[in-house]
């Protein structure tokens, strides 16, 4: 059990729900992202997820872009990444999961990448241009080294999809809650009901919804569906635009989930 089951088991004893915040890692700077993880870690966050920037991020909106785009020009990579990783281990046990396109991984190569990642203290991986038909390698080594692979299901899953990812996930499914970007806005309406129970109904692995989840109301709204709430966009937006006000955010979204 690595530290994401142990946090969803937990969690699960209590009657909780897992809140994970997402932040760009690089930006403003590597220094500033582990301030604040400890941060998110103080406000009460469950699992924290760290994406690593990239040039093309199909999935991701203009805030995470703009995010990207930052830690991009201060010189930040895959490979820096884990060693922010590895520094965080010496101060915190919060799982972290890292968020990465398919195009960094393998030009680092899978293995080395996986073998590393593990070493430095990840718990779990989100390549969210790589399916698990295509992820063979990826799960194969992940699965040596303990790390959960995390993979997404969306309103347009048909129901073998969403077998497929059942099955492939580890750690916890990751339902994207609208057919859209990051940061789009959110409809907590009968249809999204419906198919997060859906996928609860075919798993007994923990199912935590993202995209467009922006204030606590959501937040809560969200959590009485699934078992973890995914929020990055709103934080990122607000880390980047208003810091001093951060803090109150976060915990707003913790007690609200």
């Amino acid at each position: 059990m690595n530290r994401i089951e142990a946090a969803f088991r937990r969690l699960k004893g209590l009657g909780g729900k897992a809140f994970i915040p997402y932040i760009m890692a690089g930006d403003p700077s590597l220094e500033a992202t582990e301030e604040k993880v400890l941060l998110l870690e103080k406000c009460g966050a469950d699992i924290v997820e760290l994406g690593v920037p990239f040039t093309d991020p199909l999935a991701d909106g203009p805030t995470i872009q703009r995010a990207a785009e930052r830690a991009l020009r201060a010189g930040v990579t895959l490979t820096r990444v884990i060693g922010l990783v590895g520094q965080l281990r010496q101060k915190s046990a919060v799982p972290l999961v890292l968020m990465t396109y398919y195009n960094p991984v393998f030009r680092y190569g899978i293995e080395r990448f996986v073998g590393d990642a593990s070493n430095a203290g990840v718990d779990g991986l989100i390549v969210p241009d790589l399916p698990p038909d295509e992820a063979a390698d990826l799960i194969r080594f992940s699965k040596r080294k303990g790390l959960a692979t995390i993979f997404l299901l969306a309103p347009t899953s048909t129901g073998e999809r969403m077998q497929k990812v059942a099955k492939a996930s580890t750690g916890f499914i990751y339902y994207v809650s609208m057919t859209g970007i990051t940061g789009s806005a959110l409809s907590v309406n009968d249809s999204l009901r419906e198919s997060i129970a859906a996928v609860r109904a075919m798993t007994r692995k923990p199912v935590a919804v993202g995209f467009g989840i922006s204030n606590p109301g959501e937040a809560k709204d969200i959590a009485e569906l699934a078992d973890g709430v995914i929020v990055g966009s709103a934080i990122v937006k607000r880390l980047h635009e208003s810091p001093r006000s951060l803090e109150e955010f976060l915990c707003g979204l913790r007690k609200a989930i």
